[in-house]
């Protein structure tokens, strides 16, 4: 009876473990991106539609991220400016209709994911990047109940490594981009 108990305890242990996988909830998973205009002033907007999905496993450290933004979606609150962005100059959203972010290593401090190295796809360019997360929390969500993880991640990127040289250097070149995330473990 003891064994039986114990390899109970040990399944459980092993269980609570494992790698949980989480889907993004694109209600509350927003992109804003940020650009120096001119000199004078930072230029904001935002990809209102992103899906995907990542892991994480804090006893092994180990976690994964996929996510896609549909860049048809991006707004900045004036149209003339989204319209622009979605042309050939910018997003070339016709030809291009998605950028990705695919990641494997994610680097933990504690038990606390705090980075994550990936790959961002845009315009059909791949490049290296690392997403740091200030801050990532697990909790049951206060209303629903249902067992979530959210948190904010950061990435500085150049435009032109991507492709889009349109007005460098009078917007800039550097395009910080800011992701709010939070996701509902499946």
């Amino acid at each position: 009876m003891k064994k039986l108990l114990l390899a109970a305890a040990l399944a459980a242990v092993s269980a609570t473990a494992a790698a949980q996988t989480y889907t993004i909830d694109a209600r509350h998973t927003y992109p804003t991106f940020e650009v120096n205009h001119f000199g004078v002033s930072t230029q904001r907007g935002m990809f209102t539609k992103v899906s995907g999905k990542f892991t994480v496993d804090r006893a092994a450290k180990t976690g994964s991220v996929d996510v896609t933004i549909d860049t048809t979606s991006v707004a900045t609150g004036l149209q003339g400016l989204t319209d622009h962005l979605k042309a050939e100059d910018f997003l070339n959203v016709a030809k291009f209709p998605t950028a990705t972010f695919k990641g494997d290593k994610v680097r933990f401090d504690g038990d606390r994911p705090v980075a994550v190295d990936g790959e961002l796809t845009l315009l059909g360019v791949t490049r290296p990047v690392t997403l740091a997360l200030s801050t990532f929390t697990c909790r049951d969500h206060p209303a629903n109940k249902k067992p979530m993880c959210g948190g904010d991640a950061t990435t500085t990127i150049k435009r032109s490594d991507f492709g889009i040289k349109y007005a460098i250097p009078a917007v800039s070149d550097d395009v910080k981009l800011s992701i709010p995330v939070e996701a509902f473990r499946d």
